[in-house]
């Protein structure tokens, strides 16, 4: 059974058939599902998921695109959802994101280090998004040694990958992994310790191939394990124990 370590079902996307798509994870081998808040709505989003589910966690936190709505308010409110609420597992999705800076360099790297300063004063990871901005996403990692958690839909380089893996991150692929171009995610996922590596989807955008342009969703995980097992050169069964095992204590899930 697979692991989707970032599943945005909370999205609108999912409107119409969200609770049919849940409910037929199963028999597509997905037994466990994180859903990551992107803002504060979706954080609460996520969390009204987690309690319908069994199979599905939440975590709490904005979006580069949503740096600009972190300040201490939404802080303490996120503080509080992860007291209150169980099934939140980690900080996410923070981080910073250089491609479109519609929001300022300066205001999202502002934002990412209030939400690592709460990851690291609740105790639990961090599910990081880095988009053309390695370097300075580095810089921040390197300022809060305490935090780790997992690099999702990952871009960065093998040295970068070796870097986080050495201070403890998980590093995501998402259906990167099965495109024709996608030769550094695979030089990556080709030379990580395999215990580190976790899947996802990052539903319901990233589908793999043969379903791009189509809506993504958690039941087409098993292309990226079927990915990974062909570059690893072990079966789909080993890399879906393996990632599950690892997704599990990533989120410190027994």
């Amino acid at each position: 059974m697979l692991f989707d370590t970032h599943a945005h079902m909370d999205d609108r996307a999912f409107s119409e058939d969200r609770e049919a798509v849940l409910q037929g994870l199963a028999q597509k081998g997905v037994a466990f599902v994180m859903n990551p808040g992107c803002s504060l709505e979706s954080s609460r989003n996520a969390i009204a998921l987690a309690e319908k589910y069994p199979f599905v966690y939440a975590a709490v936190g904005s979006h580069p695109d949503a740096a600009d709505e972190v300040n201490e308010d939404v802080i303490a409110e996120y503080r509080k959802l992860c007291k209150l609420h169980p099934k939140v597992k980690a900080i996410g999705e923070i981080g910073i994101d250089y491609h479109y800076e519609d929001i300022p360099r300066q205001l999202q790297c502002k934002a990412f280090a209030m939400q690592l300063e709460l990851a690291k004063e609740v105790g639990l990871p961090a599910i990081v998004h880095e988009r053309e901005a390695h370097s300075d996403g580095m810089d921040m990692i390197r300022a809060y040694p305490e935090v780790t958690g997992v690099f999702h839909c990952y871009s960065g380089s093998w040295e970068m990958a070796k870097v986080l893996v050495d201070r403890g991150w998980y590093i995501g692929f998402t259906g990167v992994l099965t495109f024709k171009n996608a030769r550094k995610a695979v030089e990556v996922a080709a030379q990580l310790p395999l215990e580190r590596i976790v899947l996802e989807t990052d539903c319901p955008y990233m589908a793999p191939t043969p379903f791009r342009g189509k809506r993504n969703d958690p039941g087409y995980l098993y292309r990226m394990a079927e990915a990974l097992a062909q570059i690893r050169g072990i079966s789909v069964e080993e890399v879906a124990q393996i990632t599950t095992e690892n997704a599990k204590r990533l989120y410190r899930i027994a």
